[in-house]
């Protein structure tokens, strides 16, 4: 019933078969929840409170190799709502997925890991967060869109400014 040239039986004609594909690959295996710490230490005053508070949001992300093919890339979020009254939550979450990446030169599998794979990662992390602020007893904290690319890219003009320099370099992957 196939005949060749068959959309259903040609569906990706350059592949090479057992083993021979030499196409660079990356995505992610699975994802999850690694560590969450939720704090609510004035309760149950700060259900009372009427200040807007000053909200403190730092992220920092993290690739440890797995394999030579597999990366696990952390994704850490850090949240804390500050009034003049005192501490109304604080939300630590670490999301984690694993990547996997074939094929790749080092310089793509560092900016997978570091702008990318953080960029897939990051609307479940704040779905996380806005859950767990909610079930704290608050307002959903709902987190605006981040812009890893263009974070990645400034860490590597900053790192170059450095090396440049003379200085030392900020810690890998970190942003703020």
């Amino acid at each position: 019933m196939a005949d060749e040239g068959d959309v259903l039986t040609d569906l990706n004609p350059g592949a090479g078969g057992n083993g021979a594909d030499t196409a660079p690959v990356a995505g992610i295996i699975s994802q999850y929840v690694k560590d969450l710490s939720v704090e609510n230490p004035k309760a149950p005053e700060s259900f009372q409170w009427n200040a807007q508070p000053e909200l403190d949001v730092q992220f920092n992300i993290g690739a440890t190799p797995v394999n030579d093919e597999v990366t696990e890339v952390e994704l850490k979020v850090s949240c804390t709502a500050k009034t003049d009254q005192g501490t109304a939550y604080i939300v630590e979450l670490s999301y984690c997925g694993l990547v996997g990446m074939r094929n790749m030169p080092d310089d793509q599998k560092h900016m997978f890991s570091y702008a990318e794979a953080p960029r897939f990662l990051f609307p479940f992390a704040r779905a996380v967060i806005a859950n767990a602020v909610r079930d704290a007893g608050f307002a959903p904290l709902m987190l605006d869109p981040i812009d890893f690319q263009g974070l990645y890219l400034q860490q590597l003009q900053a790192r170059g400014e450095a090396s440049f320099s003379g200085e030392g370099s900020a810690a890998e992957g970190e942003a703020n």
